[in-house]
């Protein structure tokens, strides 16, 4: 018997990416992938070690795992990556980063089909 939980996960996935995504392109060095993301946000605070505690907030993109392929391989993403997402005739660059020790992705669902990248945005274009 099939797990209803993961079926249910895997449709509203389909439907987040079908109803709910904007169109980006994931660059690592001159590799780009067109894929659909769903936009997300993170609030992080760090401690700076004199204990003033700093709030930094992370442009995030959620896509499914299996679009991320670069050179024909299914990649995850690293730190320097970019992703370019064009409003009406402004483009953004963001670059894959988070702050401090912070890991600048995880699994955003308990199968490991969605991806939330924390971003900075860099530049416009």
């Amino acid at each position: 018997m099939a797990n209803m939980l993961k079926t249910g996960s895997s449709w509203l996935l389909d439907q987040m990416k079908t109803h709910a995504s904007v169109d980006i392109v994931y660059e690592r060095g001159i590799d780009q992938v067109p894929i659909k993301a769903t936009i997300g946000r993170t609030v992080f605070e760090i401690e700076d070690g004199h204990g003033v505690l700093e709030r930094t907030e992370s442009r995030d993109f959620l896509v499914q795992a299996a679009d991320l392929v670069i050179a024909g391989a299914t990649i995850l993403p690293e730190r320097g990556d970019r992703i370019r997402e064009t409003v009406g005739t402004i483009t953004y660059v963001y670059e894959v980063m988070a702050p401090g020790k912070e890991p600048h992705w995880r699994y955003s669902d308990p199968f490991r089909k969605t991806l939330r990248i924390h971003t900075k945005q860099i530049d416009t274009e």
